[in-house]
């Protein structure tokens, strides 16, 4: 699946990495996916967790090395 929308928000911790995403998806259209890269680990359960309290569907959490993790989030409808 192709992302919409890739933010970068390495070296951002909790709960900035929820806001930034918060922010950018709220910028997108009904149904776009937003791909959210995050070296930090904590947020790799409070984004998708806060994401899916907000309506948004989480597609995928995956870590892509050793630091990194994406973040695959489609927009509520």
């Amino acid at each position: 699946m192709e992302p919409d929308k890739t933010i970068n928000i390495k070296g951002e911790v909790c709960p900035y990495t929820f806001v930034k995403s918060k922010l950018t998806l709220e910028e997108m259209d009904a149904g776009k996916i937003l791909k959210i890269i995050i070296d930090h680990e904590p947020a790799t359960k409070n984004v998708p967790g806060s994401m899916e309290n907000e309506g948004h569907k989480v597609l995928e959490v995956i870590k892509i090395n050793s630091t990194d993790w994406h973040i695959i989030v489609q927009k509520k409808v």
